[in-house]
């Protein structure tokens, strides 16, 4: 299921330096916190900058955990959120009630937000729009591996069930994919996209030269 994010709190009274900057308007886009190298830390911050927000609940799990006292019972939601248009964040979260677990995971992904790069890195394309990624990144989560590898513009999202909604919400549109290890489980699978979309701003692209 999925939803787009509403107005921001009014009532929310910023604890840190960059929720009050953005309260008060000093910084007004999303791309100058990251150019910053601020951390978010506060998820009132992306409701604000990122209005148009998405998220999608990826898997509803059920937890166990042995105490002293008996077992411990707890639901598990896995969530990705974004905007399509080259952020997205992927979180999860534990309650003993599912629509807290879905929030608790909502607000954990907003504080895992992330650009990404996209670009046209296909040699069977030349378009230049970026409908997929510049080049091919690898990500790692667990014993999951996953390599996104850049694809023609038409092509669409040659990838499974998980990584395709990570991928959308990233902004992708094109592009194979390739998952290695126990991809069964869905929180590693969804952090491995996440990871390897990260990685696409580890990497200096030619573009990146001229500064």
């Amino acid at each position: 299921m999925s939803r787009r994010e509403g107005s921001p709190d009014t009532s929310w009274n910023p604890k840190t330096k960059l929720g009050k900057m953005v309260q008060e308007g000093k910084i007004v886009s999303i791309d100058d916190v990251f150019t910053q190298g601020l951390r978010i830390m506060e998820h009132q911050v992306v409701d604000t900058l990122l209005p148009n927000l998405q998220h999608e609940v990826l898997e509803i799990g059920f937890v166990q955990k042995q105490t002293d006292a008996g077992e411990k019972s707890r639901f598990r939601a896995v969530v990705v959120v974004g905007n399509g248009e080259g952020f997205v964040g992927v979180g999860d979260g534990k309650a003993r009630q599912v629509r807290i677990a879905i929030d608790k995971a909502t607000v954990q992904a907003k504080l895992n937000t992330i650009p990404i790069r996209r670009g046209c890195g296909s040699w069977e394309c030349a378009c230049n729009h970026p409908h997929s990624l510049p080049f091919r990144v690898r990500g790692k989560c667990g014993s999951v591996t996953v390599e996104v590898i850049p694809g023609p513009r038409g092509l669409g999202l040659v990838a499974g069930e998980i990584p395709k909604v990570v991928l959308r919400l990233a902004g992708v549109k094109d592009c194979w994919t390739r998952s290695f290890g126990s991809t069964s489980t869905a929180s590693s699978t969804a952090y491995a996209v996440y990871d390897a979309l990260r990685a696409t701003y580890r990497i200096v692209a030619p573009t990146d030269w001229v500064r």
